[in-house]
């Protein structure tokens, strides 16, 4: 990727909703997406998994893998998606905060100065230094300097700065990392599923459950410090994080248990 094509900005959010402001088009997001998406690039609509967009300009914003369910882009749909949005003089937009799971789902290498494509990228999910507050833009030239004149002359501390740049250069903490994700996610799907719930997600980070139980394992987790993900709009369902190390897992396995002996 060129270094021209990217800028560092102060969180993935933030570069979100001055996209919004940059591109002034009508949004389309999943119906089951991080809500700023929708308070962002409102006027909005939702899109079905696999719906045609509208005929016309519009940015459409998608999780790569979406957040919550893990749901991950398909190369072959991004490149219909962009194609189409190219013909209409629309933007895609790929948020990959959480891509840095698995890297080859990545769509940054597509992005060139004549595409309508924009990528965005988080350090703080992998990194776990969400408060840390730095992100990336992969655009065009164009997009990166309006955000810049938006943004002004110091938008990312010089801490955020420095401590990223020291944990992008760790490969062996992030090779190491990577391999090791997978495996403990399998294992919180061990414990959810001997606890009669379902797993879904693609994202080793997090699990989405659904079950009509969400709002009481949702209270009953957090009266045991427990903190879980609810959606006010879709009551069913929870997302959980991935516990930092079995001693926690083994601490959600009991507390899903107690909670099923109280009823």
């Amino acid at each position: 990727m060129a270094p021209d094509l990217c800028m560092a900005v102060p969180g993935s959010e933030t570069a979100l909703r001055l996209l919004a402001r940059v591109l002034a088009l009508p949004g389309r997001y999943p119906l089951l997406s991080y809500g700023t998406y929708r308070d962002a690039f409102a006027p909005g609509a939702a899109l079905a998994s696999g719906e045609d967009p509208p005929p016309r300009a519009t940015a459409i914003v998608l999780g790569n893998p979406n957040n919550p369910d893990g749901t991950v882009l398909a190369h072959a749909r991004a490149l219909a998606l962009l194609a189409h949005q190219e013909t209409h003089g629309g933007w895609l937009i790929a948020d990959e905060a959480f891509a840095d799971c698995a890297p080859d789902v990545s769509l940054a290498a597509l992005v060139a100065p004549q595409r309508r494509l924009i990528v965005l990228r988080s350090f703080g999910k992998f990194f776990g230094l969400a408060g840390l507050r730095l992100g990336f833009v992969i655009a065009p030239e164009g997009v990166l300097a309006a955000l810049r004149h938006l943004l002004g002359d110091w938008p990312v501390h010089a801490a955020a700065l420095a401590l990223g740049a020291a944990a992008y250069t760790d490969r062996a903490w992030i090779t190491q990392t990577r391999l090791a994700l997978p495996a403990r996610a399998a294992a919180l799907d061990r414990v959810l599923r001997r606890h009669g719930l379902s797993p879904e997600g693609a994202c080793p980070l997090f699990r989405l459950v659904r079950t009509p139980e969400a709002g009481r394992l949702f209270a009953m987790l957090a009266r045991r410090r427990i903190l879980t993900r609810p959606f006010a709009d879709h009551s069913d369902l929870l997302r959980l994080g991935l516990p930092a190390d079995d001693a926690e897992r083994a601490r959600l396995d009991a507390a899903l248990a107690q909670g099923r002996a109280d009823g």
